[in-house]
């Protein structure tokens, strides 16, 4: 993910037609996914929980790919995210996020 982290038509966009912009989220990027203190596997088990939160299902595919690709993160592990999730955001958020796991 740190090398081409961003998909979709949106980023192709920003970093065809706005490289100074692309530059400066890669950078940003960067910073926010350091390990200094946390992995970068619990990071992202943290960006996971996050986005399934709110709800966004192609942002919780995306990060729930991407970590299992990536970092080996399993399906087990994303599960206990989202128990979390259910904790914190509720059944609606909780559900959506486990049909998506369900279907990877």
């Amino acid at each position: 993910m740190k090398n081409e982290m961003f998909f979709g038509e949106g980023m192709k966009i920003v970093k065809e037609k706005y490289p100074d912009l692309y530059e400066a989220i890669v950078k940003l990027n960067e910073a926010t996914f350091t390990g200094k203190v946390l992995d970068y596997k619990t990071q992202k088990l943290i960006a996971i929980g996050i986005v399934a939160s709110k709800c966004d299902d192609i942002a919780t595919e995306k990060q729930m790919l991407s970590g299992m690709k990536e970092l080996g993160i399993t399906k087990e592990e994303i599960a206990d995210v989202l128990r979390v999730v259910l904790l914190t955001s509720g059944m609606p958020a909780f559900t959506k996020a486990m049909k998506i796991l369900e279907k990877l």
